[in-house]
């Protein structure tokens, strides 16, 4: 999972940012996780953490080091989602995980990506999808 993650985003990244320096813009936005700064005992995540620890970490220093070339870079910090990946009968246990007490939707991270896409003066910034569970315990 850290190979791909970070490898994964390091080689398209740097593929990206080579067409985007010569057409002196563009938009990058890193999928991670709440989990990051937010974790939660009972839930063995460290090496979701780590690897998506990473990515809030690289954010920040793209952000900074290609904003003179007009290239933003941003990250959606999810919390859980509801997606095939969850069967149904974990819902109410998810949902709990979240102080607004549900689980996302994909349409909120699709508008959450969309939303740092047109966002043009905002860069470097780690934009938490999570229904407040980055916030802390409840």
């Amino acid at each position: 999972m850290v190979s791909t993650t970070l490898a994964g985003f390091l080689y398209v990244s740097q593929l990206a940012v080579r067409q985007m320096v010569k057409q002196k813009s563009g938009n990058i936005v890193n999928v991670s996780t709440s989990l990051v700064d937010q974790p939660i005992a009972g839930v063995p995540v460290t090496v979701q953490v780590m690897a998506k620890g990473s990515l809030h970490a690289v954010t920040r220093a793209l952000a900074i080091e290609y904003a003179k070339d007009g290239i933003r870079v941003n990250t959606a910090a999810l919390g859980v989602i509801k997606t095939p990946m969850h069967k149904p009968e974990t819902y109410e246990f998810l949902k709990g995980l979240h102080p607004m007490s549900r689980m996302g939707e994909i349409k909120e991270v699709v508008d959450a990506i969309l939303f740092l896409t047109d966002a043009t003066f905002t860069t470097g910034e780690i934009l938490h999808v999570d229904g407040g569970a980055h916030a802390g315990k409840w």
